[in-house]
């Protein structure tokens, strides 16, 4: 059984060489690809009664690649948007081996053959500003551990940093004195300056004071850099604590990237332009920024308000004025 038969050989070189050497693909997605692979290898070895360390490129079928979809979505639970990613990197690794070994593109094209299932586009989650304003409340600001939480809570809220960004930052990327600014390391490698207000320039200065800038910016318990997981943690335990004064907050599900949303919608309500607020959030196409336009329902009612309908019966014409974002932030 030759090296070109077998899978494991396919896959180190995959992972180590094309990902990471030829594609220079992020880590989140060199990341995904490899736990793809980690729950699919398994599942199709138990499927086809093969060990995987003596799996065949041919033992992977595509019916096998099918149950593992169903499987995906059934027994894991997992979204359809979810099961389209791991389709995404089966794909991938489909193509790789079939445009290097001509023996295998019979069976690349029938992997690849595999549809992506169509799914709906849900509307995204966004914190209005009563809510945000009893999320930031949080913290017990008194403490040590509150006054590093509310750090966090604020640095997203103003950063729109996704929880793997924030969990990334280090001191040296704080520019905290004349036109204080965040330098983020986004998706692709890609870096983004980003404007810090005041307040939380405050808080980042508490919290930084005295270490040495190549330290994280923020430290669990154990002074280790946090991860994703436990800012997604803080987020989730504190969005509890706020849904007793701010009740509407139970019914949402609060994320890292839900206050990521706010920010940008916040920032829209306040009159920042479109394009900004790309920068802004490093996206890469305005197409991705132009959703929050589309969810905003506080602007569409002003839109819909500032319309004559003078020659109506019974109506008049009524206009809103929208809450300035530097008024919310100077009540922080």
């Amino acid at each position: 059984m030759s090296e070109k038969t077998l899978m494991g050989p396919w896959v180190r070189r995959f992972l180590l060489e094309h990902l990471v050497s030829e594609r220079n693909l992020s880590h989140n997605t060199q990341a995904s690809y490899r736990d793809t692979l980690t729950l699919l290898l398994p599942f199709a070895g138990k499927h086809s009664g093969c060990a995987i360390d003596r799996m065949t490129v041919e033992d992977l079928t595509p019916g096998i690649v099918r149950k593992f979809l169903e499987h995906v979505e059934s027994v894991r639970g997992c979204s359809g948007v979810t099961r389209n990613n791991r389709l995404a990197a089966v794909h991938s690794l489909a193509k790789f081996i079939g445009m290097r070994s001509p023996l295998h593109i019979a069976w690349a094209t029938e992997i690849r053959a595999i549809p992506f299932k169509k799914t709906a586009k849900n509307l995204i989650g966004y914190l209005e500003r009563a809510e945000m304003e009893a999320l930031l409340k949080s913290p017990d600001r008194r403490t040590e551990l509150g006054d590093r939480d509310y750090a966090i809570l604020l640095f997203l809220y103003n950063s729109g940093a996704r929880a793997d960004e924030a969990a990334g930052l280090l001191i040296r990327d704080l520019h905290l004195r004349a036109a204080p600014a965040v330098r983020i390391l986004g998706k692709g490698n890609k870096h983004r300056l980003c404007p810090l207000w005041p307040v939380t320039v405050s808080a980042l200065s508490r919290l930084v004071a005295g270490r040495v800038e190549t330290e994280p910016v923020f430290l669990g318990r154990r002074h280790e850099r946090m991860t994703r997981f436990g800012i997604y943690r803080l987020v989730t335990h504190y969005a509890r604590l706020a849904s007793k004064s701010a009740p509407s907050l139970a019914a949402k599900r609060v994320s890292p990237h839900s206050v990521r949303h706010t920010t940008a919608v916040h920032l829209l309500r306040s009159g920042v332009d479109i394009n900004t607020i790309r920068a802004w959030l490093g996206h890469v196409s305005l197409d991705t920024t132009h959703v929050y336009a589309e969810v905003d329902l506080e602007m569409k009612a002003t839109a819909l308000a500032s319309v004559d309908i003078k020659g109506l019966p019974g109506a008049e014409p009524r206009r809103t004025r929208l809450p300035s974002l530097m008024a919310f932030l100077k009540g922080l």
